[in-house]
């Protein structure tokens, strides 16, 4: 059992499992759903349910349920996002997506067809999910599902790919703030508040840091495959430049959202991330090194693990303080 402990931990945290370790059914199937990047859904659906807390009708099991629920249609997206990108001739051998951790097809993990079948049942999941809350909760609760379910498919699956047009981006932007945010704090809180919205932008501005380092580190490979992300359209520096905005603006929008009474003064916790955001961006400012440094697991990406730890690091204090902020409410 410590054995396979130790796999899990190190495909959540690093995407790969070492090449000297058996594998075991449990990480096979968290390589196949890419796990390690579910720890941006379940932050998010965090803020969402801190911020309906002491809503007067707020219900905890059905903020259970939409957790649950986020991290399976995740899980769903990683999958199709891997099975369209294979069908259209963007994944194969020698590809970034090959380089860097397994995947589902190529190596072996799962057949195309038993990949197809799990993208199914995982939807059908969250189809019966969806409808114990919709049932609960009301139509807004589909229409949420509806659009993040929209953005997820089309990010790569045609005729829109959404990934191919610079669109991935503010996708991603919409998805893991507005919809899981304020998807997540209307089933809880069982009322729409638009002032959530505004709440849902800090946490959703990490996220697209991280799509965006993703898309910096693959700039040439997507450029050749004519996958004309929002880094391929900008270039890399304007696209680090960007990045390195989007990794400040958190700061300055969880500033000025407690200054404005919309989130509470624990909410500055988040300011405890200011040190890892520090360290980001000098890497940042930084070319890429030549070769992987010694022990690093995720080569030939660079930038999008450092965008992910500012994302674990920042993202975590935040809803750290936001649960303060709900226990002892203090707002300017």
């Amino acid at each position: 059992m410590a054995s396979s402990l130790e796999n899990w931990g190190e495909i959540i945290r690093t995407q790969n499992l070492s090449s000297d370790r058996e594998m075991d059914l449990v990480s096979r199937w968290l390589l196949i759903v890419r796990a390690s990047v579910f720890p941006m859904t379940i932050l998010s659906a965090l803020v969402g349910g801190l911020l309906a807390v002491g809503a007067p009708d707020a219900h905890f099991g059905y903020f259970a349920l939409a957790l649950i629920g986020l991290v399976l249609a995740h899980a769903a997206n990683n999958m199709i996002n891997d099975y369209f990108d294979l069908e259209g001739g963007v994944d194969s051998e020698g590809y970034v997506r090959t380089q860097y951790a397994p995947h589902p097809v190529l190596s072996n993990l799962i057949s195309k067809k038993g990949l197809v079948a799990t993208i199914f049942a995982v939807n059908l999941i969250d189809l019966a999910i969806l409808g114990v809350l919709a049932q609960a909760r009301g139509w807004p609760v589909v229409a949420f599902a509806l659009a993040g379910l929209f953005i997820s498919v089309f990010y790569v699956a045609p005729p829109i790919k959404l990934k191919h047009r610079g669109l991935g981006e503010p996708g991603v932007f919409l998805v893991w703030g507005p919809l899981m945010i304020g998807g997540t704090h209307f089933v809880t809180a069982g009322v729409f508040d638009p002032w959530v919205l505004l709440a849902s932008a800090p946490y959703a501005l990490l996220v697209t840091c991280v799509l965006m380092g993703k898309h910096v580190d693959k700039l040439e490979a997507d450029a050749a495959k004519g996958i004309h992300t929002l880094p391929v359209i900008l270039g890399r520096e304007r696209a680090l430049a960007v990045t390195r905005g989007l990794m400040v603006a958190f700061f300055v929008a969880v500033g000025l959202l407690v200054a404005a009474g919309v989130l509470g003064v624990f909410s500055l916790l988040a300011f405890l991330g200011i040190p890892t955001l520090r360290k980001v961006l000098r890497v940042y400012n930084q070319p890429k090194p030549d070769a992987a440094p010694k022990g690093y697991p995720l080569w030939p990406l660079w930038y999008v693990s450092w965008a992910f730890v500012l994302t674990r690091s920042a993202g975590a204090f935040f809803v750290v303080g936001l649960a303060l902020d709900a226990i002892v409410p203090i707002v300017f």
